[in-house]
């Protein structure tokens, strides 16, 4: 038997067709296949409430059902982007898109929480092979700076607008339909894109990869999870053995993998990008950004609907604003950062998205969206143009042959700081709500145990008293209330120690080049990476 060779392909490498046109042509599937993904992401945030009252899942099941997925793709990310760089990004995209649609078929006629909890992990392999591959490609297609930096901020328009567009869409299923059309509607939609996938897209992939490094795979990956298992469980449960024991060998494997890549001549992973300052503190800003603001999406569609009691949809219209205002953001942010700099764009943006956070303080059990829509316009057209800064920063700090790795990196950092932010803020909601649900005249002792298991479910309860219990609502209203304003304190604070980070990390050094300068150089005299034409 022949064995088969480790470069299977060494043609020299061709961009498709070489023009714009096609450029941009490839960038409109990837973003099409990423908006998929990214809506399905944030549209249970609007259906977590039909799902509660369908399934009656616990706080914590809840929590699962939508935390999963992020908790799934973050440890794969790196390997799926290695395996891309190896074996083929195209091929691993058009792979993540046919797991993504059988698995939200899966969850859309899920009858129990923890058969939905399961098809969401599955979603999460199906994620973690499509998001490192459509920034690589992007990598490795747009190669001058000035053009990549212009796709970035599509492409990151894209996240931007399919999560807040998530919800939206969301509250218009669920209205209209039941709560498992959030899943199912992407079954047609990824039918259709998949054809596209292997029409338009070149077949990307490292010129020399590195060797598969089975035992740097099962490093990282454990180390990932080990670590996002330990922080969620410290949020839910408290800093007990079990949340030390996990954060420690995450951090463990973590040190180990590290070191086995210093080590190898070709590492699967080059962990000495973390070596540049710049490159550091971007990841670390995307990451604090997910953390403070994933989850605070999530409690306010709860907000609006269980809070305010919108209807599904109308509660998604609330976030038009912000929406339009990431799009805006996207599509500027390269003209953006051209003016004023990779430092005050990415320090700036992410100041002023912790700023536009302070008037949610003022929210109440009354509707005063009227007050709040300007907050969202600065927080959407900030955010964005400082997770560009990011983005350029990482893509660009990476050899087109590594672009997996950085991809994955950058991915690592939203799908992380996602699952850790709902899980943080989450705790401080639920720690907070219980905390401040006291003793409600004529309710019994073990109704209002119930109903402090969260808000939906002190609605439920209430339903089953006489008269349906008016004094035990508005307690849990204003229970709830209070801690959506801890979870917003909490995003503040993140925003503004992450904006700081940037501006101190980012600081000309000694009279030196500055910083913001450093990855403005074209990338074209690194050694081309491999796109053959599909």
């Amino acid at each position: 038997m022949t064995r088969r060779p480790d470069h299977p392909d060494r043609r020299p490498p061709r961009l498709p067709d070489g023009s714009a046109a096609d450029r941009w042509r490839i960038l409109a599937v990837l973003c099409a296949a990423l908006s998929v993904v990214v809506i399905d992401v944030t549209v249970l945030h609007v259906a977590a409430p039909s799902i509660a009252a369908d399934l009656r899942p616990s706080a914590a099941g809840l929590l699962w059902i939508i935390d999963v997925y992020p908790l799934v793709v973050a440890p794969l990310l790196v390997p799926m982007g290695a395996l891309g760089d190896r074996r083929g990004r195209r091929r691993l995209l058009v792979a993540g898109l046919v797991v993504f649609a059988a698995a939200s078929a899966a969850c859309a006629f899920a009858p129990t929480t923890a058969l939905l909890i399961a098809a969401r992990a599955v979603m999460g392999v199906g994620g973690a092979m499509i998001m490192p591959t459509t920034a690589a490609i992007i990598r490795d297609v747009f190669r001058d700076r000035a053009e990549r930096v212009r796709a970035i901020g599509i492409w990151s328009a894209t996240l931007a607008c399919g999560a807040a567009a998530g919800p939206l869409v969301g509250g218009f299923l669920v209205e209209h339909l039941w709560w498992g059309s959030v899943f199912l509607v992407n079954v047609p939609i990824l039918a259709a894109i998949v054809p596209l996938a292997v029409a338009r897209l070149p077949e990307s992939r490292a010129a020399d990869p590195a060797p598969w490094d089975r035992l740097g795979v099962l490093l990282v990956a454990a180390g990932i999870l080990g670590l996002a298992y330990g922080v969620k469980r410290a949020a839910e449960h408290g800093v007990d053995a079990g949340a030390v024991a996990a954060v420690a060998a995450g951090v463990a494997l973590l040190a180990a993998f590290a070191r086995r890549q210093l080590r190898l001549a070709r590492p699967m992973l080059d962990v000495g990008l973390f070596a540049d300052r710049t490159f550091r503190v971007a990841v670390g800003c995307v990451l604090l950004s997910m953390v403070g603001l994933v989850g605070l999406e999530l409690f306010f569609a709860q907000y609006l609907q269980l809070v305010l009691g919108l209807e599904p949809l109308a509660a998604s219209v609330r976030l038009m604003p912000l929406m339009g205002a990431s799009l805006v953001g996207g599509l500027t942010a390269a003209r953006v950062l051209g003016r004023i700099g990779t430092r005050a764009t990415l320090a700036g943006g992410l100041a002023v998205t912790a700023v536009a956070l302070v008037p949610l303080l003022a929210l109440g059990t009354e509707d005063r969206y009227v007050l709040l829509w300007p907050p969202f316009v600065a927080l959407g057209f900030a955010l964005e143009v400082a997770l560009v800064a990011a983005s350029d920063v990482i893509l660009s700090s990476a050899p087109p042959d590594r672009a997996g790795g950085a991809a994955a990196i950058e991915e690592t950092a939203y799908e992380l700081g996602g699952g850790l932010g709902i899980a943080l803020l989450g705790s401080v909601v639920t720690a907070i709500y219980a905390g401040r649900l006291g003793p409600v005249p004529g309710v019994p002792a073990d109704a209002l145990e119930a109903a402090r298991a969260s808000l939906s479910e002190a609605i439920e309860v209430a339903r089953g008293l006489p008269g349906g219990a008016p004094p035990l609502v508005a307690a849990a209203k204003d229970a709830f209330v209070a801690g959506f304003h801890g979870a917003i304190a909490v995003s503040i604070a993140l925003l503004a120690a992450s904006a700081a980070g940037a501006w101190r990390a980012t600081r000309p050094r000694g009279g030196g080049q500055p910083e913001d300068d450093r990855t403005s150089s074209s990338p074209t005299r690194r050694r081309p990476s491999r796109t053959t034409s599909a």
